[in-house]
C-alpha cells in the first residue's frame, strides 16, 4: 500500500470516528469486519495517535477558526484536518507541506473546493505559527 493509499484509509477511519467516537481498536475491528480495512502500520499509527490526541488536535483547529465553532466544520474537513495535524504534530519525518497538501487533496476528492480552501487556511496558519 502506498503512503497516499494508507493516508486515505486513515482519513476514512477518522471520518468514521467523527460519527462514532470509538477507540481506535474498535474502529479497526469494525472496518476489518466490513472488509474495508487493509492492515497497514502507518495507517494504524496515525489513527491511534490522532484519536489518543484528539483533544489537543481539536484545540489546534479551534485556535485557527475565525468566527466558527468546531461543530460547524464538515465531517470531511474535520477528519482531514485531524489527520494532517496529527502528522504535523507527531510524525516529524513527514514534511508539513506534504501533510497539508494531502489533506487538501482528500477534501477536494470528498467535499468541495470551498471546504478545501477553508481547511487550507487553517493548516497554513498552523504551519506558519510553528516557525
Amino acid at each position: 500500500m502506498t503512503r497516499k493509499e494508507s493516508r486515505e484509509q486513515a482519513f476514512i477511519l477518522l471520518f468514521e470516528y467523527s460519527f462514532s467516537p470509538d477507540t481506535a481498536n474498535e474502529l479497526f475491528a469494525v472496518a476489518d469486519e466490513a472488509g474495508l480495512y487493509v492492515e497497514d502500520a502507518y495507517c494504524r499509527s496515525v489513527v491511534e495517535q490522532a484519536i489518543e490526541s484528539v483533544a489537543d488536535i481539536d484545540a489546534v483547529i479551534s485556535e485557527y477558526l475565525k468566527g466558527w465553532k468546531l461543530e460547524r466544520i464538515s465531517k470531511v474537513s474535520l477528519a482531514a484536518l485531524r489527520l494532517a495535524i496529527a502528522e504535523i504534530m507527531f510524525f516529524p519525518d513527514i514534511p508539513d507541506s506534504v501533510s497539508a497538501n494531502e489533506a487538501i487533496e482528500l477534501i477536494k476528492k470528498y467535499a468541495t473546493d470551498q471546504d478545501a480552501s477553508f481547511a487550507n487556511g487553517i493548516l497554513g496558519s498552523y504551519i506558519r505559527s510553528r516557525g
